[in-house]
């Protein structure tokens, strides 16, 4: 069944029977996508898995655009519907190419960030990243969180196995045994979790907006690395610096990018036969942590 008949059949088994097309979506590389032309209300965005990986994949990323709306002050899509089989929301638009949006983003998230500091690491439940379940159990330390829930539990997935050899996986289990030498002793505050730029869109009105969040609470350099790492486009230099201006970040955070980042790579590595060259990055923020002989 192709994409837009398998969504518009999910809306008609949610109710929504005034659906008149189904055009897909581009960008995602997780979930099929569309935009619903409705008949007799707005026209919709419509996300859903043929084979959905558990019930509660939709019900979390609704909970967590609700988080990053209520919690943090950040534009996200409204949620019109979610259920085990789809999520539907309003529709944004495409971000504009303009420095103007880009320094708007960097305030929103800056603001997201530094309002939301938690005592603990995690979140109340588990999320998605993609097909994979994001493992949130609380933790008091932000190196032991990130190490064995966001990084080494990458390692017994097949795609991992068979891209990394033990040298490579026993340098990642080192990296992690040295966090808190390498990586500033941070709060933890509320995380987008998935911050590609893929996921910054915008609102009707021009300002930035996210979706497909994984929220929790984590370091805030697991979003900046995110969008740093994800080659953003040209207009998007002076996010970095005025989001380091507002968060009095040091001169040596780009050089902490790759380490962070690991989290991210390493997903992506798990969940997909394209690595878009993720293997090969991984290897090289590992390579001074290989045994020398």
């Amino acid at each position: 069944m192709d994409p837009a008949t398998f969504l518009r059949e999910c809306l008609l088994r949610a109710g929504m029977r005034d659906v008149a097309t189904v055009e897909p979506a581009t960008g995602g590389v997780a979930a099929l996508a569309g935009i619903a032309t409705r008949r007799d209300a707005p026209s919709v965005f419509v996300k859903g898995f043929a084979d959905a990986p558990a019930d509660d994949v939709f019900f979390a990323e609704a909970e967590g655009l609700s988080a990053l709306r209520e919690l943090g002050g950040v534009a996200t899509p409204e949620v019109i519907l979610a259920g085990r089989e789809l999520l539907v929301l309003s529709v944004l638009r495409p971000r504009p190419r303009s420095r103007t949006f880009w320094e708007q983003f960097a305030h929103m998230l800056a603001r997201l960030h530094l309002s939301t500091t938690h005592p603990r690491f995690g979140w109340h439940r588990d999320n998605w990243l993609g097909r994979c379940r994001q493992i949130n159990t609380w933790d008091d330390d932000g190196f032991a969180f990130f190490a064995e829930h966001r990084v080494l539990r990458w390692l017994g997935q097949p795609r991992v196995e068979a891209a990394l050899d033990r040298e490579d996986r026993a340098a990642l289990e080192r990296l992690c045994h040295r966090l808190p030498d390498l990586l500033p002793d941070r709060p933890a505050c509320l995380t987008h979790g998935d911050l590609w730029a893929q996921n910054v869109l915008a609102t009707s009105d021009g300002r930035p907006a996210l979706i497909d969040p994984a929220v929790s609470y984590m370091w805030a350099e697991v979003d900046l690395a995110h969008v740093w790492s994800t080659s953003p486009p040209p207009e998007a230099q002076r996010f970095f610096e005025v989001y380091a201006e507002l968060t009095s970040l040091n001169g040596g955070w780009r050089a902490r990018m790759p380490i962070v980042q690991l989290r991210q790579h390493l997903a992506v590595l798990a969940q997909f036969d394209d690595d878009w060259g993720v293997a090969d990055q991984i290897r090289a923020t590992l390579a001074p942590f290989r045994t020398r002989t």
